[in-house]
């Protein structure tokens, strides 16, 4: 159904309505921008692509990504959201020898933000339909087609920081983003100034080298994904992994701009100290239910509990854990899964020490799989070389 003749000042005033609405529908900050195609963008992500920079979870469609009408035939605005998060953790639980603790990325503190921001979009398109029941919208949140990054900063939301995270000058980074193609002929906004200037912090903390120039991310080495892979990880990403569970915030953490933010007015996205650091043995023997109940309402949670597990045993690992090793061992000599047993076998090559090597030797004689002995072999080397030089 076509949208009836209205004139400019009728979408003028609806812009100004929705914005007042916002923050009742639980929306921090609202902007709206063309639906012209990204051109400029398309051609970035072709040479991101040549390069090998891609993470493998994006939208492969590189048209779809950049251009809103193959989505929604002749749309005409695009409306950006931004929901702020908390960055700091209150009452955070201590980790110490014997009872390690893991970290879990800010983004998945809370409820997952898919939930959050999809509850937020559908009733700003429910308040949208009830003021022009003719309109068509579509609404997508990060595992959309569109690059909402793109559509933010065109929508005046923030600038792209050289972190490749959106910063809005009122919340940082520490925002998540939704955004909503449709066929209303709103005013656009305008987009903001960047603000990095000539910093680059960002670049030169992150662990691995993964930002390897302003706002271009090498996502196969950026901490953040490699925590959601399921297969093995290479040794010099597992040092670099520390004790981190899933995701990444280095480069937000460093900011400038983000130093002493911290908006906590959502309850929904406060987090659970236990959950966002929780102990590290107790994820080595955790079926499927605990984690569920543990983490299911997470962001954390989309990938299962293997990249978790996984990720806990290189956790114990670099903070060389020795009252680990019984729950280590138990992992290579039992668990079905051959990443998990090369990481255990890698951990415990880490941690040394006779009870490290007893488990790893008594484990070679009976191993099948050709990764883990690779993995068990590497480990008993690189223990006695350790353990000479101690």
């Amino acid at each position: 159904m076509a949208l009836p003749e209205r004139d400019g000042s009728f979408w003028r005033q609806l812009k100004e309505d929705m914005l007042a609405a916002a923050p009742a529908m639980g929306i921090d900050k609202i902007g709206v921008a063309s639906a012209d195609p990204f051109g400029e963008l398309k051609e970035r992500l072709v040479l991101h692509r040549e390069k090998g920079y891609e993470s493998g979870f994006e939208e492969p469609d590189l048209d779809k990504r950049t251009d809103p009408s193959l989505l929604l035939p002749e749309p005409r605005s695009l409306i950006s959201i931004a929901v702020a998060y908390p960055s700091k953790l209150k009452n955070a639980p201590v980790s110490e020898p014997g009872k390690r603790r893991g970290i879990l990325s800010r983004s998945a503190w809370g409820e997952d933000y898919h939930q959050a921001l999809r509850r937020r979009l559908e009733k700003l398109a429910a308040w949208l339909k009830e003021r022009v029941p003719e309109a068509r919208l579509l609404s997508m949140v990060d595992t959309g087609e569109l690059a909402d990054r793109a559509v933010a900063e065109r929508a005046g939301i923030g600038w792209s920081g050289k972190n490749c995270s959106i910063i809005t000058p009122e919340f940082g980074s520490w925002v998540y983003l939704g955004e909503m193609i449709t066929d209303l002929p709103l005013p656009p906004d305008r987009p903001i100034e960047d603000g990095c200037g000539d910093c680059t912090i960002c670049i030169d903390a992150c662990p691995t080298g993964a930002l390897v120039g302003p706002g271009e991310l090498n996502a196969q080495r950026c901490i953040s994904f490699v925590t959601q892979t399921k297969g093995l990880v290479e040794e010099e990403l597992m040092r670099k992994i520390g004790n981190r569970l899933y995701g990444c915030d280095t480069c937000q953490i460093v900011c400038p701009v983000n130093r002493g933010v911290d908006i906590r007015h959502h309850e929904e996205l406060l987090p659970d100290p236990e959950t966002a650091k929780p102990l590290l043995r107790p994820l080595l023997s955790m079926g499927n239910r605990e984690f569920k109940e543990k983490f299911g309402r997470s962001a954390a949670a989309w990938r299962g509990r293997k990249p978790i597990q996984r990720n806990a045993l290189i956790a114990l690992g670099n903070f060389r854990d020795a009252e680990s090793v019984p729950d280590v061992a138990k992992v290579l000599r039992d668990d079905p899964r051959p990443e998990l047993r090369a990481t255990a076998a890698w951990a415990l090559g880490r941690i040394g020490g006779g009870e490290a090597k007893r488990a790893m030797e008594s484990a070679l004689g009976s191993e099948s799989d050709a990764s883990v002995r690779d993995a068990l072999e590497r480990a008993l080397a690189s223990c006695g070389a350790e353990s000479d030089t101690r």
